[in-house]
């Protein structure tokens, strides 16, 4: 191998190694707010205690259909009984009780599943199925003591 064949290989391995450290140092960081989650990683019990406590919702003129979760009960009252969060591998469920029974407030599938059937309520029962390719999980919850509990029957 000649001089110039050398002097050639090694500028393009240094160049190949510059940009590859550049491109690393850009991703790491940017990449939390790329592909992370504020906050970092939550568990279960850490999820089930944040949709357990209610959020406050727009009020006044910031009131908009688009700020309505994605699926959420739609056209249904408010209701005035506990709020609580049911959490499993398929998605989370945000239940409450009222005068009418238990009513789902807002649903969310987990990454790779999907909803498959959801009777949001307010009634006796209701139930949220999640499907993900492998395992499907179904959520039936009904009001004991105006409190949201999952059904005995699951």
């Amino acid at each position: 191998m000649d001089r110039r064949t050398l002097l050639a290989v090694t500028g393009w391995l240094a160049t190949t190694a510059a940009a590859t450290l550049v491109g690393l140092a850009a991703v790491d960081l940017v990449g939390a707010d790329i592909t992370g989650t504020a906050g970092g990683v939550r568990t279960e019990q850490d999820v089930a205690r944040a949709l357990a406590v209610p959020e406050p919702g727009p009020s006044g003129a910031d009131a908009s259909p688009a700020a309505t979760p994605t699926g959420a009960a739609s056209g249904t009252p408010a209701s005035t009984g506990a709020r609580r969060g049911f959490v499993t591998a398929g998605g989370s469920v945000l239940a409450e009780c009222g005068p009418d029974g238990v009513r789902v407030v807002t649903w969310s599938p987990a990454p790779g599943y999907r909803t498959k059937d959801a009777e949001p309520g307010p009634d006796d029962h209701v139930e949220v199925r999640f499907v993900g390719a492998v395992q499907e999980y179904e959520l039936r919850l009904r009001c004991r003591d105006a409190v949201p509990v999952r059904d005995s029957n699951d």
